[in-house]
């Protein structure tokens, strides 16, 4: 199996850029990540840079698909932003969330780990199988069945974290997926919420499935975006990958 992998990262019109995309591989193991910080006055951006630069330096040191070493991998991210944020000044209260998605080519396997609401999804034959659950205030409402997803989506208090990369008082919560399999032709999007919040999960299916190539895909994304923009858009970024046996070109998403 191989992959092919497309990145975007804008700053909207906020006066930073503090979303962060990342990925190493040795062959075997991919490893992909998106950031997104937080904390104003450029804080955000260096605690989204720390988050990647510790979650990649340690999965390249160790590589795998463990639930336990994703775990461990973010929780040192946060212990490496807490420690950072000992310098005082605009790193005081910096915070960020992580989306991590690890691949193992050879077993055709993929897990992921997050925390906060930069989101991983998981496509096959142009449909959603598989997505991460924000960790915050609105998708609480959703589990309890106060609103539906769209609703959580156009909320009021849809950034109200309650998870986030930056605290040792209080840990931030860390959801590890189990191993899925991994499919030749399958799409894999890490985006943070300025991609997924003003497009929703069915434009994210319908601009993949418009799409031959995942470099037409993120342009797809970045136009809807831009298309939709108002006062104060936030950074959004994403990182599509797409999987393809060795000897495949790129094909068009069968549509569903």
């Amino acid at each position: 199996m191989e992959i092919e992998i497309v990145t975007l990262s804008r700053q909207g019109s906020r006066r930073y850029n503090e979303d962060v995309f990342g990925q190493w591989n040795d062959g075997r193991f991919v490893a992909c990540l998106v950031a997104d910080g937080a904390g104003g006055h450029g804080g955000g951006d260096v605690a989204a840079a720390i988050a990647r630069g510790s979650v990649l330096d340690g999965f390249a040191a160790c590589p795998g698909l463990d639930a336990e070493l994703l775990r461990g991998l973010v929780a040192r991210a946060n212990f490496d932003i807490v420690a950072r944020q000992a310098e005082g000044g605009k790193v005081a209260d910096m915070r960020s969330t992580v989306v991590l998605a690890a691949i193992d080519l050879h077993e055709h396997l993929i897990a992921w780990a997050h925390s906060g609401d930069s989101r991983a999804y998981l496509f096959r034959g142009g449909a959603l199988v598989a997505r991460t659950t924000d960790h915050s205030l609105v998708q609480q409402m959703v589990a309890g069945g106060m609103i539906d997803e769209e609703g959580a989506r156009l909320h009021p208090q849809r950034n109200m974290l309650l998870s986030a990369l930056g605290s040792m008082v209080e840990p931030p919560e860390i959801t590890v997926s189990a191993p899925m399999p991994l499919a030749e032709g399958d799409a894999l999007l890490l985006c943070s919420d300025g991609v997924w919040e003003p497009l929703g999960d069915e434009v994210l299916r319908e601009t993949l499935q418009a799409s031959p190539t995942p470099t037409r895909w993120v342009e797809q994304l970045d136009a809807h975006i831009r298309a939709l923009a108002k006062p104060g858009q936030d950074n959004y970024t994403a990182l599509a990958l797409w999987a393809h046996a060795d000897d495949e070109t790129t094909r068009p998403m069968p549509e569903s």
